[in-house]
């Protein structure tokens, strides 16, 4: 019996198809009414597809049934330390290094003690027109979670 391709290579494969055939990520989440973040990082092996949602994007991208399979499969989370040093990532991660522990207290003190859930959360992101260069903005929307006993 053959292994299951892993979600690293079936979405190597995806995204070679998505360069190849002049589609993008929004094509794609169009495709699937899908959110565009939450389709991105699923098709980027994140999150899984249900196997209805697999078997069409393959078929759009015309990729095979093994792709279909790991991308339907219950990924491990995470970004490989060589992804994490890709300096966008990186500055991501600086953002949130340098602001996690201002954007912590500002939480507690609105809202008490708790996190803002990123499994109850949706992510959004956006171009804004500035006179001194275009800007990204990111929008994290994630439900309040009481510490409670």
């Amino acid at each position: 019996m053959t292994p299951i391709m892993s979600r690293h290579e079936a979405a190597a494969l995806v995204d070679s198809a998505r360069i190849r055939q002049g589609r993008t990520w929004a094509d794609l989440a169009e495709h699937l009414a899908t959110p565009l973040v939450w389709t991105t990082a699923a098709l980027l092996g994140q999150h899984p597809l249900s196997t209805e949602q697999a078997r069409s994007v393959c078929d759009l991208l015309g990729l095979d049934d093994t792709v279909a399979e790991s991308l339907a499969l219950q990924p491990s989370r995470g970004t490989p330390a060589e992804v994490m040093a890709d300096p966008t990532i990186y500055r991501l991660t600086e953002a949130v290094s340098v602001y996690g522990p201002a954007l912590k207290a500002l939480i507690h003190e609105e809202f008490g003690d708790g996190i803002m859930s990123a499994i109850n959360f949706t992510v959004d992101i956006n171009r804004r027109a500035d006179p001194d260069g275009d800007r990204v903005v990111i929008t994290l929307d994630g439900k309040f979670l009481d510490y409670r006993w």
